[in-house]
């Protein structure tokens, strides 16, 4: 595909950003059964928040333009071969992954209403509902902003600039591919659906890493084009599970409890690959220290914050203490990671863990410096719960840059979960 030509010559209607209710990533239908199941009556609200505040994406992106993308994504639903492919599929080595309650039940449905309002040169954007509803904005709201934007600054190339542009991007990549394919026992899994260019790009790079990388790509996180390019889908679980469960609780000891329960009822549902450990919402360590002792018994933990070596330290610590062999578990990395931090994190722990990597924005949408005034540079952007049932959520993370909720509850959560300093570091995306 001439992807240049494509956007030289692009009419949305035929190009739409979100193609597909599964153009999304692999672990929000998980959770979403995972919802469905255990907390359907929940009400959530979502909303955009951008990092950068140096993107004025209010002034980069038409409000009208915005609006039709957002109102297409609400007219999708399951295609027959969409809806076949969730049911009959293998996924982590187990068929029927999705349960026919949760399937009868996606293949009606169409994503709830959005409220849309600009605010300076930002827009607020929130979605309010059901929680096994409203959570599926999550990923394609991001796109469609990621890929507008990038859409903002592409329309003023000519047609010659845009082939240019995309033959550097694409030697960049394979530059990138070419440097992993010498690092032994590597995995690796595309993890960019909500940072990505665009559809066509990922989908672009997924291609390339299947043949670049053959055995040592694993599979891409977005659903689509697993189904498409007959690759794993990836994924397990989010911070979205602990922090709805914890703006929940009622009192502190519940509190203290609630990320537990979570996986607790993950436990119920899901077994092998897909029992990965995500520790970081309230602080790595105070999970792992006051974990269970089922916990220890998952087979790995993922990496998502704070400095990536301290954590795979901390975690392969606590497996020794409570008397597992780290050597039979893994760790995935998947925060920030571009090839000089994969090559040195698969070095520095290769034979004392199993070593996997989710590689997003970096592998999706590294434009850096490919246009004018770098305006194609990826920025971070994300869409988080902020309320549960009327109750605002908080996440602390590894990193307290990345920390969210008001900072009277920020504090009370700090205090529960034994939080102490933190290091501060950059977000980059």
């Amino acid at each position: 595909m001439d992807i240049a030509a494509r956007v030289y010559n692009h009419k949305w209607k035929i190009d739409p950003i979100i193609r597909s209710l599964i153009d999304t990533d692999f672990y929000k239908l998980l959770m979403c059964q995972s919802v469905f199941r255990n907390k359907p009556d929940t009400r959530v609200t979502f909303s955009l928040i951008n990092r950068s505040k140096h993107v004025p994406l209010a002034r980069l992106i038409d409000e009208g333009e915005l609006r039709e993308q957002l109102d297409h994504i609400r007219s999708l639903s399951l295609s027959r071969g969409e809806s076949t492919w969730l049911r009959g599929n293998t996924f982590y080595g187990k068929r029927q992954m999705f349960r026919p309650d949760f399937m009868e039940w996606f293949e009606g449905l169409r994503l709830p209403p959005y409220f849309l309002e600009r605010k300076g040169d930002q827009y607020e954007l929130t979605f309010e509902g059901a929680w096994p509803e409203v959570m599926l904005w999550e990923i394609p709201a991001l796109a469609v902003l990621m890929e507008l934007r990038g859409r903002a600054v592409l329309n003023a190339m000519g047609r010659f600039e845009l082939k240019v542009l995309y033959a550097r991007a694409m030697t960049r990549l394979w530059e990138k591919i070419e440097r992993l394919r010498t690092v032994d026992n590597l995995s690796i899994a595309d993890f960019g659906t909500r940072r990505r260019h665009s559809f066509l790009w990922q989908d672009w790079c997924v291609q390339a890493m299947i043949e670049g990388l053959g055995r040592k790509f694993t599979g891409t996180s977005n659903c689509l084009i697993a189904m498409r390019r007959e690759v794993e889908a990836i994924g397990t679980n989010a911070h979205e599970l602990p922090m709805v469960y914890s703006a929940l609780a009622e009192t502190d000891a519940e509190l203290a409890r609630a990320p537990y329960e979570v996986l607790s009822d993950w436990h119920d549902e899901h077994d092998g690959n897909l029992r990965i450990i995500l520790p970081d919402t309230y602080g790595t360590k105070g999970f792992l220290e006051n974990a269970p002792d089922w916990l220890t018994k998952w087979t790995g933990v993922r990496i998502d914050s704070g400095d990536p070596a301290t954590g795979a330290d901390i975690a392969i610590d606590w497996w020794r203490k409570r008397g597992e062999d780290p050597r039979t578990k893994r760790v995935i990395f998947s925060d920030g990671l571009d090839v000089d931090k994969i090559v040195e994190l698969q070095a520095q722990f290769a034979g004392r863990v199993n070593v996997s990597f989710g590689w997003g924005t970096l592998l999706t949408n590294d434009f850096r410096g490919l246009a004018p005034d770098d305006a194609l540079a990826p920025f971070s952007l994300v869409c988080k719960a902020i309320s549960a049932n009327g109750r605002p959520t908080v996440k602390l993370s590894d990193n307290p840059e990345k920390a969210m909720g008001p900072p009277d509850q920020i504090e009370r959560y700090k205090r529960v979960f034994g939080v102490g300093d933190q290091q501060r570091i950059a977000v980059e995306v």
